[in-house]
């Protein structure tokens, strides 16, 4: 199986340029490059952070295509990234979301924490807050919203979430972006 090929197929797939998967998987874009083009290999670990990126487990990788696609997704299949600095854990809890029309996330913020300030973009972005409190942040205006509350906007602003005690929120930005 040639390894690079099909990740740089996956990559096309998922729309995502080697900067964007680079960025995604915390490896550098020459090195996105020089798998893509079987100058090196990956670890193992690499290779599973890589193919997460790409919504897809080592098992889907080397597997036949013939197989149907995964419909239910528990705890094992998420993908989680804690972001010590902000004070937010993201889980991606569809692992395949990447090459969808949209990609829904499980954010947790610590009290004080905050999601990373996201440029203006194209698409859509929905949530429902879980537990806690929660102030998004678009533009110059503060919107709040507690548990059980629900949220929608176009991201054509600067934008972001914090919370001063803690929340958990599910989000869903179409396309994908996270």
């Amino acid at each position: 199986m040639d390894i690079g090929s099909k990740i740089r197929e996956l990559r096309i797939l998922n729309g995502l340029t080697q900067e964007e998967l680079a960025d995604r998987s915390e490896l550098s874009k020459g090195f996105i490059s020089q798998l893509e083009n079987d100058v090196t290999s990956p670890s193992i670990s690499t290779l599973e952070d890589i193919l997460q990126c790409l919504g897809m487990t080592i098992s889907e990788f080397f597997s036949k295509d013939d197989e149907p696609p995964q419909t239910v997704f528990g705890e094992e299949d998420y993908f989680e990234k804690i972001d010590e600095e902000l004070g937010n854990t993201t889980n991606w809890i569809i692992p395949n979301a990447q090459k969808n029309i949209m990609e829904p996330i499980r954010l947790s913020l610590r009290a004080g924490g905050s999601t990373y300030p996201d440029n203006p973009h194209e698409g859509e972005e929905f949530g429902y807050v879980l537990k806690g409190e929660i102030v998004i942040v678009l533009g110059k205006e503060r919107y709040k919203a507690k548990a059980g509350e629900s949220f929608y906007y176009t991201p054509d602003r600067k934008h972001y979430i914090i919370s001063k005690k803690g929340a958990e929120i599910l989000w869903v930005s179409a396309p994908p972006s996270f």
